[in-house]
Formats: C-alpha cells, structure tokens, sequence
C-alpha cells in the first residue's frame, strides 16, 4: 500500500521535493504509462491544495495535424481532443512551452471543459526535444499559480518523462 501524504507545514519548495520523491517513488519499475500517469494526477491532487483538475494529455503521435488527447487524471469531465496550438493545452504542447494563466478567460482561444477553472497550469513533458504528453491543472481561483509551481512541475515532469 502506498501512502504518500504531504506535511502539511511544508514550505511550497519543499511540497514540490515531496511530491518529486513520492512520484519517483510511484512510478519506479512500472513500465505501464497510463498506470503511472493515473498514479501522478492522484499525487498531483493531494499535493497541490486549490486544484479543480489535475491531470495528463497525451500526444496523438499518428494524428494527421497533430493533436492531444486526454489521458489520466482527477476532476470533472474533460475535453477528449485537443488539437496542438489551441487552448492552454495545445499552445503549450505546439511550443514545448510552460504556460501559466492567471484569468482564463483571457487566454485567447481557452478551451473551457470546466466552467468553474479560474487559472491554469500546463507543463509539457519532453521527450529528448519532443514533447509526448502535458500535465495540465485548473483551479477555480484566479491567480493560483505561481513561478513556484511552474518550476515544480517542470521538476516533476523531468523526472517521469521517461515513465509515461
């Protein structure tokens, strides 16, 4: 049994180490992605207070222009396709970018699966210079993310992208 809880009087740092440590931990010698992306977006939703999603998008590889499609992941239902370049998802999948949104709503061309997600965050997850997948999380709070955050889930995504 697996019972990864963050301490609750953490720093956010040391938040994002924990939830490094406890992905690694996870994920280590499994070589089933989807299992491992199902077990990151649990994590990713006990860590990361003021979540409404969390969760993956995978690259359709054999998609003709190119698209997302969804994978794992906690919070109400989603988009199934996304094609690359639009929304917060297929923007930051087209340019191999970090994306943080304060407002969604001014994002040109959001794509809004949850009427409710305020902000978002989207890191994609690379591959040598591809990108295979991205994590995307919605809050329901406008300006929930920060720098600290980008850079925790980059850190994250770093260290499972050869797991999923």
């Amino acid at each position: 049994m697996y019972d990864f809880q963050p301490i609750a009087t953490s720093s956010q740092d040391e938040l994002y180490q924990q939830l490094c440590d406890a992905a690694v931990a996870l994920t280590a010698g499994e070589p089933d992605p989807v299992a491992n992306m199902a077990n990151l977006a649990a994590l990713i939703w006990d860590f990361v207070p003021n979540l409404n999603w969390a969760g993956f998008y995978r690259m359709q590889s054999n998609a003709q222009n190119g698209e997302l499609v969804l994978g794992p992941f906690i919070g109400r239902p989603a988009c199934i396709r996304i094609p690359l370049g639009m929304g917060v998802c297929g923007t930051a999948a087209l340019k191999g970018v970090t994306i943080l949104v304060d407002d969604v709503e001014s994002f040109p061309g959001h794509i809004s699966c949850d009427a409710k997600s305020r902000s978002e965050l989207v890191v994609p997850i690379k591959k040598g210079e591809s990108v295979v997948a991205v994590i995307d999380l919605d809050s329901p709070e406008p300006n929930r993310f920060k720098d600290i955050d980008a850079r925790g889930i980059e850190k994250l995504a770093s260290l499972i992208n050869e797991r999923i």
